[in-house]
């Protein structure tokens, strides 16, 4: 069946082309009248307007690109679902871009400088090189980053380095001083900054109380639930395991959990555990954890890039948002006995 015109329409509501063009354009030269009778003549004949012709005839897209990396880990997901509600009273929509790799992302960035495709992009979790940039300024692309870094752009951000100390003071505060950490490789090709940031904060606040780092108790591997219980098991296996794990994500920690059940040892009784993130899953499995503002950081970067697109680059460029220690039922202080 092919697609209802704008002539077919106009017959049935028995004006000109020109009057339903003038109606579908929110012209005030049509009467209330002749406005219902067109609509309703769209409603009868299932008309819909190719609103892809129509917003670039006005310079516009209405289309927002999201570039991010692997769209199925829960944070992005929380992430997103802040952009969506900032962007539901608008015209724009969001296209996300996952991006598993260096050369995805350089395609992808490069695609999306073009502002035919897009009136604006938004970079989630990850960095952005300078040649990068230099694109998207050359051609007035509105950009906003969340959860990733550069001076001249405007940036959501949360301080890593404070939540990986403040998950680690806790663990210090209950009395524990062997306290492992596991997380994804610090070093990724994506070059990610959120997870070496949070060892360093374990770092700080271990020196800080003068508790020896044991490089023994450092884990590193690819992120998911199943690598992070055989790095727990790792650790458990030690002569001398530790007593207390932070885990540089939610998923992560309940990676540790799983290990901790398959060799009967107690959390937190006999091992207290924390993750980072406050995904819906922490409070499921009662982790305590480093809450960090997801939804939050989401919404901010929605609201930044409609803002951006609509009144150009406004202060400030960098808003930081806060994170938190959520106890629950995963961290006691040690148990000597």
């Amino acid at each position: 069946m092919s697609p209802v015109t704008i002539k077919e329409v106009a017959k049935r509501a028995k004006v000109s082309i020109a009057t339903v063009s003038r109606v579908l354009n929110s012209s005030d030269k049509v009467t209330p009248e002749t406005r219902e009778k067109v609509l309703a003549a769209c409603k009868d004949l299932g008309y819909s307007p190719n609103l892809q012709a129509k917003r670039l005839k006005l310079g516009k897209t209405h289309a927002i690109m999201a570039v991010l990396p692997f769209l199925t880990l829960p944070s992005i997901i929380e992430r997103l679902r802040g952009v969506l509600e900032a962007f539901a009273a608008s015209e724009f929509d969001l296209i996300p871009f996952s991006v598993e790799n260096p050369q995805e992302r350089e395609i992808y960035l490069a695609s999306l400088s073009n502002r035919s495709r897009s009136d604006g992009v938004l970079i989630i979790s990850m960095p952005i090189t300078e040649s990068q940039v230099q694109r998207f300024q050359d051609i007035g692309m509105p950009v906003v980053l969340i959860d990733s870094h550069h001076r001249t752009l405007k940036r959501i951000i949360v301080d890593d380095i404070a939540g990986g100390k403040m998950a680690t003071n806790h663990l210090l505060e209950l009395g524990h001083e062997r306290i492992a950490f596991i997380s994804d490789h610090l070093d990724s090709p994506l070059h990610f900054s959120s997870m070496a940031d949070r060892f360093k904060g374990y770092r700080k606040a271990l020196e800080e109380k003068q508790v020896k780092f044991n490089p023994q108790y450092q884990k590193q591997g690819m992120h998911g639930r199943e690598e992070a219980k055989q790095m727990a098991l790792e650790l458990l296996n030690l002569a001398t395991p530790p007593t207390a794990i932070v885990a540089a994500s939610d998923t992560q920690a309940i990676g540790v959990l799983d290990a901790a059940r398959l060799m009967n040892i107690s959390v937190p009784r006999q091992l207290s555990v924390i993750g980072y993130d406050d995904i819906r899953d922490a409070d499921y499995v009662n982790l305590t954890t480093i809450k960090q503002p997801l939804y939050e950081s989401g919404l901010e970067g929605g609201k930044a890039i409609l803002q951006q697109i609509e009144n150009g680059l406004l202060e400030p460029l960098e808003i930081q948002l806060p994170v938190s220690l959520i106890i629950r039922g995963t961290t006691a202080a040690p148990n000597h006995g």
